[in-house]
C-alpha cells in the first residue's frame, strides 16, 4: 500500500517556536514530527511513501533522502501553493495503481487502526477517519447518518461530535473528478456524496498552534 503525506506547509500559527523549517519538521523531543508519522507507517502494510513537499522542501528531501526503514520515498514537489487538493491530485500523478491510497496530513497524528480503516473502506471511492472529540471549537465538525457522511460543519464550539482528522483512503478513480488545480481538498470534499466514514476514539494531536505542539513534546515520549 502506498501513503501520501501533505508535508508542504508553512506553518503561519506555529511560526513563534518553529522557524525557518517546513511545519512537519518541527522538532519533537530531538526529531522531526514527521519521522514519527514515518515511523508509525513502517509498523504497517505500507511499502512506498509519496511526500508531498512545497515550503524549504530541501529541508525534507536532505534529511529523509530516497527511504526510511523499508519503505520507498519519491516527492512531489510544489512550485507553487496549490492547496490541499491540488497537492493531492498532482502526489497521484505520480502513482500507477487502481488500489486506495492513504492520504495523511504531515502537521497530525491520529494513533488509528489503520489496517481495519483500510477493511471497512474497501468499497468506497473515498472514506475518512473521524476522532470523538468533546468542548471543541478548533475544529469544524462533520455529521454521519447510515454510514455515509452527511455534512461538514464550521468551526464553532461543539459539546460532543466528530472532527476530520486528516486521514483519507482515496481511490485513484477520485482524482478524474478534480478539475482543478489549485483548490482545498476540504472544500473538495463538502460537494462530494456518498462519502464513507471510520470513527475511532484514539489519540490525536495536531501541532499547527504552540499549545498542541508543546503537548506533543509530553505525549510522544510515551507513545514512542
Amino acid at each position: 500500500m502506498t501513503a501520501i503525506i501533505l508535508a508542504g506547509g508553512f506553518g503561519t500559527r506555529l511560526q513563534s517556536v518553529v522557524k525557518d523549517i517546513p511545519k512537519p519538521m518541527a522538532n519533537i523531543n530531538g526529531k522531526p514530527f514527521l519521522e514519527y508519522l514515518l515511523q508509525y507507517l513502517s509498523l504497517l502494510d505500507i511499502t512506498s511513501i509519496i511526500l508531498s513537499v512545497g515550503y524549504k522542501q530541501e529541508v525534507i528531501k536532505n534529511y529523509f533522502k530516497d527511504s526510511y526503514k523499508s519503505m520507498q520515498i519519491k516527492y512531489s514537489c510544489e512550485d507553487a501553493p496549490l492547496g490541499t487538493g491540488g497537492a493531492i491530485k498532482q502526489a497521484f500523478g505520480l502513482l500507477d495503481t487502481h488500489e486506495n491510497v492513504l492520504v495523511l496530513n504531515g502537521d497530525t497524528f491520529f494513533n488509528l487502526d489503520i489496517n481495519h480503516f483500510k477493511d471497512v473502506s474497501k468499497s468506497k471511492e473515498l472514506s475518512i477517519a473521524l476522532k470523538p472529540m468533546k468542548d471543541f471549537k478548533r475544529y469544524g465538525s462533520v455529521e454521519v447518518n447510515n454510514n455515509m457522511v452527511t455534512s461538514f460543519k464550521e468551526k464553532c464550539f461543539v459539546k460532543d461530535g466528530l472532527i476530520n482528522a486528516g486521514v483519507y483512503l482515496i481511490n485513484p478513480s477520485l482524482i478524474k473528478k478534480m478539475d482543478n488545480v489549485v483548490f482545498s481538498f476540504e472544500d473538495f470534499l463538502e460537494n462530494q456524496k456518498n462519502i464513507g466514514f471510520y470513527t475511532e476514539d484514539s489519540y490525536f494531536v495536531d501541532i499547527g498552534v504552540p499549545e498542541d505542539y508543546a503537548q506533543a513534546q509530553l505525549d510522544f515520549k510515551e507513545l514512542f
